[in-house]
């Protein structure tokens, strides 16, 4: 007789042995066979040589006492280790190995496909045996990139078996971030957490309302955009010093994050990576982390550096007496984003930056912390009303509400007229212009208007851009004017700054679909005027105390082109020259006024990525504001097309193809393959736009992170 056993009843070399006792010789004297379902293992060949080499032979009697005494042992010598050839043990339980990060110890654990993950944890530490406050500690499963955080799941759940290697580690870590003002902070984040959440608790960490505009701006780049490390030996440059040491940065040492910290060495600028074309910028803005992914998913690890960068330009609700902090971190940004010319600016502008930026390292030297820390009984008239300023080019609404308007304003004058087209001679041609909500109509005189316009244009969704020069009494406005086979340019040239303040004015509320019955007209014209008030240069240079040039350092308050184009002599004399016209400002307000300029800068607002468009054959530019989508071209930056969120019904990503698909009104349809980067950024950027459109002065601070998980995670 022979007695066919698979491998999970296969006995023990000890237990044949007995079982051999009972048997009886066969008849005939045959020899007596043991087989196996696994002759190849080694321990079977050996129990069959020695088996069979007793020259006895099972009778079906035997034979069913042997299978039931196997059966019996296998159910008592479980627990003492009978495994089979795929690593489970007899009783279906199998190895599973974690390692233990904050004592570097690999522990394994005896467990099933049907134990919890809660279950594991608690067999871990009872296992480990060591008195220490594990309540931060979670599973990490490296191989998938994935924290294993519903404990009610099982391990068969999330797919875990005997050949996963899992970690139990703190979820709480220490990161180390670059701030807007170049200086790095040690700060204990959740590494468990999405990147937006994350950031939103690093700003609350910070004082810093309003999250939103930062997080994923909260900026985080990703380690491998990091400009500001030193190409010799790796090392950060002087101004990225901790300003903490190795302590992690707590609630109440926030402070010092509301100073503004002046640039001491020339040579901390000179070495600094500065962008030399779009797209270059463009390949800067490839690496923004995934706000709905954790870090910890994104390869994060402890102690790296990572920047925390403001990443939508839409500043909600400025306010000197609660946003200290924000302000003073965006006015950092803005400084150095001029500094390394991240954005381009003309010599009259720069040196009005320059002016601003002098004014605030004074002021900044001059106040101790104690007065900062009182400044919110401070703040004047002045900085009160700046408070109702909406930093955004949105316009947004003020606390103050005027009183109705039963009208439309109109505005009606003389202006010369340009049409640019290749190969045209012909220059500026005046006419009477008139401004009726948010068209242009233009008549050969003031006494034909109200005939037929020889020329009539829509601004309603144009690209506005000014071009101005103070000393040589340039005032002209750059339309872009969507059309359907692209755009039409339209330049206006206005006599003086007056005239120029409310043209440009309107025509940036026409380009919203907003008239000049909007309550922000009136403050867009005095923001304009203000401008270019900054702007002038001082007429009478004595009034420069000869002691004050020898504390100015040009070399750190300009960017390295105008150091080439002039001698120091000169820009420090233009410097004070135009700081003669912010010399009475308040420390906040130059501080506002800073950032209010950057934003009036023609770039200001636009994140750039690479992109090739369906039916195209070259790489172009997909340009993206808080408003609109522009196509670009490459090489000169100039927009080709421009679409409006406010006409937009849907967008969709093909993330195989790393399409973005948008569709507009009209049956418009945009689309275009993101070239070197993942679709997923720029999904995140016109999602994040337009959730931020949605808040309102109204609401509670709370944010509504399920919305914005909606409009910016991918579904793959």
């Amino acid at each position: 007789a022979c007695l066919l056993l698979s491998s999970a009843d296969r006995p023990t070399a000890p237990l044949l042995r007995r079982l051999s006792r009972h048997s009886q010789p066969a008849w005939g004297g045959r020899g007596g066979c043991f087989v196996s379902s696994s002759p190849g293992d080694g321990e079977n060949q050996s129990l069959q040589q020695a088996e069979v080499g007793t020259r006895q032979a099972w009778t079906p009697h035997s034979a069913g006492l042997a299978l039931h005494a196997v059966q019996l042992e296998a159910g008592t010598m479980a627990l003492d280790g009978i495994r089979m050839p795929d690593g489970c043990y007899a009783d279906g339980t199998w190895e599973l190995s974690v390692q233990v990060t904050d004592l570097n110890r690999d522990v394994t654990l005896r467990v099933t496909g049907e134990v919890h993950i809660g279950g594991v944890m608690l067999k871990l530490v009872e296992k480990l045996d060591v008195k220490k406050d594990w309540s931060d500690h979670a599973l990490w499963w490296e191989k998938k990139r994935t924290w294993l955080l519903k404990t009610h799941w099982t391990l068969d759940k999330y797919g875990i078996q005997a050949d996963a290697k899992l970690q139990f580690t703190p979820q709480h870590k220490l990161l180390r971030l670059q701030l807007p003002n170049m200086k790095y902070v040690k700060v204990k984040v959740n590494f468990s957490d999405r990147v937006f959440k994350a950031v939103s608790d690093i700003c609350k960490t910070f004082n810093i309302r309003h999250p939103e505009d930062i997080y994923s701006s909260p900026g985080l780049y990703s380690k491998t955009m990091t400009p500001t490390y030193d190409s010799h030996d790796g090392s950060p440059l002087s101004p990225t010093s901790a300003w903490f040491g190795d302590s992690a940065l707590s609630e109440g040492n926030t402070g010092i994050l509301a100073v503004s910290q002046p640039i001491t060495s020339p040579e901390i600028l000179a070495k600094m990576y500065k962008p030399q074309a779009l797209l270059d910028k463009a390949k800067i803005n490839q690496g923004w982390l995934d706000s709905s992914r954790s870090l910890m998913e994104q390869d994060m690890k402890e102690n790296e550096a990572l920047l925390l960068r403001f990443k939508y330009y839409s500043f909600f609700d400025l306010n000197p007496k609660y946003d200290a902090i924000r302000i003073n971190q965006l006015y950092e940004q803005a400084k150095w984003a001029i500094l390394l010319e991240e954005i381009e600016c003309t010599e009259e502008e720069m040196m009005m930056f320059a002016a601003l930026q002098y004014h605030i390292n004074k002021l900044s030297i001059m106040s101790s912390e104690n007065h900062l820390n009182n400044s919110d009984k401070e703040v004047d008239e002045v900085d009160a009303a700046l408070s109702d300023l909406e930093i955004t080019l949105e316009g947004g609404k003020t606390s103050t509400i005027l009183g109705d308007i039963t009208s439309i304003p109109e505005l009606a004058d003389y202006i010369k007229v340009f049409k640019p087209k290749k190969l045209t001679l012909k220059g500026y041609k005046q006419y009477w212009c008139t401004f009726k909500d948010t068209s242009i109509s233009c008549y050969k005189s003031k006494e034909e208007s109200n005939g037929t316009p020889a020329h009539q244009m829509n601004l309603r969704g144009c690209e506005v851009t000014p071009d101005v020069n103070i000393s040589g009494q340039k005032f002209n406005i750059k339309l872009l004017i969507p059309v359907a086979e692209g755009m039409n340019e339209i330049w206006l040239r206005c006599d003086n700054e007056k005239q120029y303040g409310h043209w440009m004015a309107a025509c940036r509320l026409a380009s919203k679909g907003k008239t000049m019955a909007d309550s922000s007209y009136n403050l867009e014209v005095q923001n304009i005027l203000s401008f270019l008030k900054m702007q002038h240069l001082n007429p009478d240079p004595q009034l420069i105390p000869d002691q004050v040039t020898t504390d100015i350092n040009p070399e750190c308050l300009v960017s390295p082109r105008y150091l080439k184009k002039y001698k120091n002599k000169q820009i420090t004399a233009r410097i004070l020259e135009a700081h003669q016209n912010v010399a009475q400002m308040s420390l906040i307000e130059a501080k506002m006024r800073f950032i209010q300029a950057w934003q009036s800068l023609p770039e200001f607002g636009i994140t750039h990525f690479i992109a090739r468009f369906q039916g195209g054959k070259k790489e172009e530019l997909i340009g993206i504001a808080y408003n609109r989508l522009i196509r670009m071209d490459a090489g000169t930056g100039d927009a080709i097309k421009t679409w409006r969120f406010s006409n937009m019904k849907q967008w969709n990503v093909n993330w195989e193809i790393k399409m973005v698909t948008v569709e507009f009104a009209d049956e418009v349809r945009v689309a275009f393959i993101c070239t070197e980067m993942d679709c997923k950024v720029v999904h995140e950027f016109i999602g994040g736009y337009i959730f931020l459109s949605t808040r309102a002065k109204d609401q509670n601070e709370s944010l509504d992170e399920e919305m914005f998980y909606k409009l910016t995670s991918g579904w793959v």
